[in-house]
C-alpha cells in the first residue's frame, strides 16, 4: 500500500477513533449489563410474580382486561397490551395520560390474564436497569440523545473499516496473533490493540450497524408512519373523531383470521404512534425465533371492528425489529450472551489501548 493511502487510513482511522471513544466507552460500559438485564432483575426482585393457580383457570377476556387496566390507574388512557414472553398469563399493560404520550412518559405493568389482578414492575419504570438503558440510549436527552449516539456508531463502523485496512499490510509483517514481547510497552499494546480488534472485528461491526438502527429508531417509525401507515389509514383521512371504541374482546379472534399461522405480540389501541385515530392495531409475529420478531399489522376499524388493512412492513422496519434483540445477544440464550459480554469487555481493552497509543504517540512526537 503506497505511503499516501496508509496516510489517509491513518488519519481516518485515528480521527474517527478519537471523537467516538468516549461514547462507545459510555456504550460498551452500559451495555455489558444490559447484555444480563432479565438476570439482574431477578437478582435484585424487580421482575413480577403472578399468583400460583390451576394450569386450567381460564383467563378473562381483552375488554376485561382493558378495564382492570383502566380501574388501576384511573384516568389514564391505554396505550398498548402486550404478551409475557415468559408467562403465557402476563399480559403487560402500558398507559398514559394520553394515547400519544411519548414512550419515557408511560407506565408499564403487568395484568393477571386470569384474575386482572395489576402486579407492578419496577424495572419496566425505575430502577438501575432503567436507568442504564436510558444512559445507553439516548444518554437522557430525547431524540437529539439518539441521533448523536447514532452518529457515533457510524464513526465507530468507520474507525473499525480504516483499522482493517492498515492492519493487512501489518499481518504481512507479522505472524497472526503475535505480540512483541521483546518491543516496547507501546509496541507490545499495538500488538494486543491490533490482535484484539481483528479478534472482535465481526461483532464490533454487527454491534455498531445494529446500534446506529436502533439509535435510529424514532425517525424509522415516523418513515413507516409517514409511508406505510398513511397509505393504509387513507379512507379515514377525513372521517370525524372517533366517538365509541368498540369492545377489544374478539381482537385476537379477529387478527388470527387476517394473519393465519402468526401470533398476537402487541396490540395499539387508537391513537398511539403505532395505529391511527380510528384504528386498533393488532402486530402479528412469527412463530420461529427469527420470525418472531417480524411484526405484520393488522388494521382493525375501532369502531365497527372490520378489518380495514393488512401488509407486511417495509425491510426498514424489520431490519429495526431484528437489529434491537442482536443487539443485545437476545437471540441464543445465556451462551450467546456470555460471548457478547467477552467481545464487550474486549472492545472496551481496544478503546482503552486506543487512548493510550495516542497519547504515548503525541508525547514522542513532542521530543
Amino acid at each position: 500500500m503506497k505511503s499516501k493511502t496508509i496516510r489517509r487510513w491513518s488519519f481516518i482511522h485515528t480521527w474517527t477513533s478519537l471523537i467516538c471513544t468516549v461514547f462507545l466507552l459510555l456504550l460498551a460500559l452500559t451495555g455489558l449489563p444490559l447484555v444480563f438485564h432479565h438476570e439482574i432483575d431477578h437478582l435484585l426482585g424487580n421482575e413480577p410474580e403472578l399468583a400460583q393457580m390451576p394450569a386450567d383457570t381460564p383467563q378473562l377476556n381483552l375488554e376485561q382486561l382493558v378495564a382492570k387496566a383502566q380501574a388501576h390507574r384511573p384516568g389514564d388512557a391505554m396505550q398498548y397490551l402486550a404478551w409475557d414472553e415468559d408467562d403465557k398469563n402476563g399480559v403487560i399493560a402500558i398507559m398514559a395520560a394520553t394515547a400519544g404520550t411519548e414512550p419515557n412518559s408511560s407506565h408499564t405493568f403487568m395484568l393477571d390474564a386470569r384474575t386482572g389482578e395489576a402486579v407492578e414492575t419496577p424495572a419496566a419504570n425505575g430502577g438501575l436497569t432503567l436507568f442504564l438503558l436510558r444512559l445507553h440510549v439516548d444518554m437522557f436527552a430525547g431524540l437529539p440523545g439518539k441521533l448523536l449516539l447514532a452518529f457515533m456508531g457510524i464513526l465507530f463502523v468507520l474507525a473499525i473499516i480504516s483499522g482493517t485496512v492498515l492492519y493487512l499490510p501489518f499481518m504481512r509483517r507479522l505472524k497472526f496473533a503475535t505480540v512483541r514481547q521483546d518491543k516496547s510497552t507501546r509496541l507490545r499494546w499495538l500488538d494486543l490493540h491490533n490482535l484484539i480488534g481483528v479478534v472482535t472485528l465481526t461483532w464490533a461491526l454487527v454491534v455498531g450497524v445494529t446500534g446506529v438502527i436502533s439509535a435510529s429508531a424514532d425517525l424509522i417509525i415516523a418513515a413507516w408512519r409517514q409511508d406505510s401507515l398513511s397509505a393504509m389509514i387513507e379512507p379515514y383521512k377525513n372521517a370525524p373523531p372517533l366517538s365509541h371504541r368498540a369492545p377489544a374482546t374478539e381482537l385476537l379472534s379477529i387478527a388470527a383470521k387476517a394473519a393465519p399461522g402468526m401470533e398476537p405480540d402487541f396490540i395499539a389501541f387508537p391513537g398511539t404512534r403505532f395505529s391511527s385515530e380510528h384504528h386498533y392495531a393488532v402486530f402479528m409475529k412469527g412463530s420461529t425465533h427469527l420470525t418472531s420478531h417480524l411484526l405484520t399489522p393488522v388494521l382493525i376499524d375501532a369502531s365497527t371492528l372490520a378489518v380495514t388493512a393488512t401488509a407486511e412492513r417495509p425491510w426498514y422496519m424489520d431490519a429495526m425489529g431484528m437489529s434491537q434483540p442482536l443487539h443485545f445477544g437476545d437471540y441464543g440464550g445465556m451462551p450467546m450472551k456470555i460471548l457478547w459480554a467477552v467481545l464487550d469487555v474486549l472492545t472496551i481493552v481496544v478503546l482503552v489501548s486506543g487512548i493510550y497509543l495516542w497519547i504515548v504517540r503525541r508525547k514522542a512526537a513532542k521530543v
